[in-house]
């Protein structure tokens, strides 16, 4: 059995600091991640694949059977938005997810946008971060007016209660399950639903956001749900290390006061 050993370390801005140790199983592309030096609190979720990655924008779980992950997850605070009008990057492969991230060209002509799970506007602070918005496992299959309707309404929300709140953690992603339709040649799944969770740093307040993916007039709060109920749709334990007293608090609830 042949494994191929990575050493890193993680800095700012994701949810802590640590150095990692990545395991790579040649024969079954299997990846183990071993975090060491993590601070008191990590809000990563759990993984159903074990393909945890890390950009310095964003930490995502990637699903090589649907070709787009699973989750992305980042933290968000008024340092991270900003006017300036970057150039806008072209789509791109992911470099270092192993098994090599859906290719752009699997959207062309389908009638679905590439839907950034963590929004451009939202990585502001440099062009780099800005740029890795683009790569393709930050991207899910998403039609034009939900795209540029009640999930750009969401991402606006979301700026918003980052300000408010000094900062907030988002949690986001499409639902993958069996039988979804697919497009291009690499069969990139089309979510049925996208979900959106939304902690304070602070770790006050909670708020959950299940979408089905089609046109909408609703208000974002029609769509508030337990987190709960995500995790029991998704198989995710979206955060394994809050104190249990307080994850069992926190994602019970469904109230649209956030």
């Amino acid at each position: 059995m042949s494994f191929t050993r990575i050493i890193g370390c993680l800095v700012a801005p994701l949810f802590f600091i640590s150095c990692k140790e990545v395991v790579l199983n040649a024969e079954s592309n299997e990846v183990i991640e071993i975090f060491q030096g993590d601070t008191d609190f990590n809000f990563l979720p759990t993984s159903t694949t074990n393909n945890v990655y890390h950009h310095d924008a964003f930490a995502f779980s990637y699903a090589e059977e649907y070709e787009q992950s699973e989750w992305v997850a980042y933290y968000l605070d008024s340092n991270d938005m900003s006017s300036v009008d970057f150039e806008r990057p072209y789509f791109n492969q992911d470099p270092i997810v192993i098994t090599k991230s859906a290719d752009w060209r699997n959207f062309k002509k389908s009638g679905y946008n590439k839907g950034h799970l963590c929004p451009a506007a939202d990585r502001k602070s440099s062009y780099e971060l800005y740029e890795q918005t683009f790569f393709t496992s930050n991207v899910s299959p998403q039609l034009y007016d939900f795209n540029a309707g009640i999930w750009n309404r969401m991402e606006q929300k979301v700026r918003y209660w980052a300000k408010r709140y000094d900062g907030v953690y988002v949690l986001t992603g499409g639902v993958l399950s069996d039988n979804l339709k697919t497009i291009g040649k690499e069969k990139v799944a089309v979510p049925n639903y996208f979900y959106k969770i939304v902690l304070t740093k602070d770790r006050s307040k909670m708020i959950g956001f299940l979408v089905p993916h089609q046109k909408t007039s609703k208000a974002i709060y029609e769509f508030v749900v337990s987190v709960d109920t995500i995790e029991q749709m998704t198989g995710i334990d979206f955060f394994p290390n809050l104190e249990d007293a307080l994850e069992t608090k926190l994602e019970s609830v469904s109230n649209v006061k956030f």
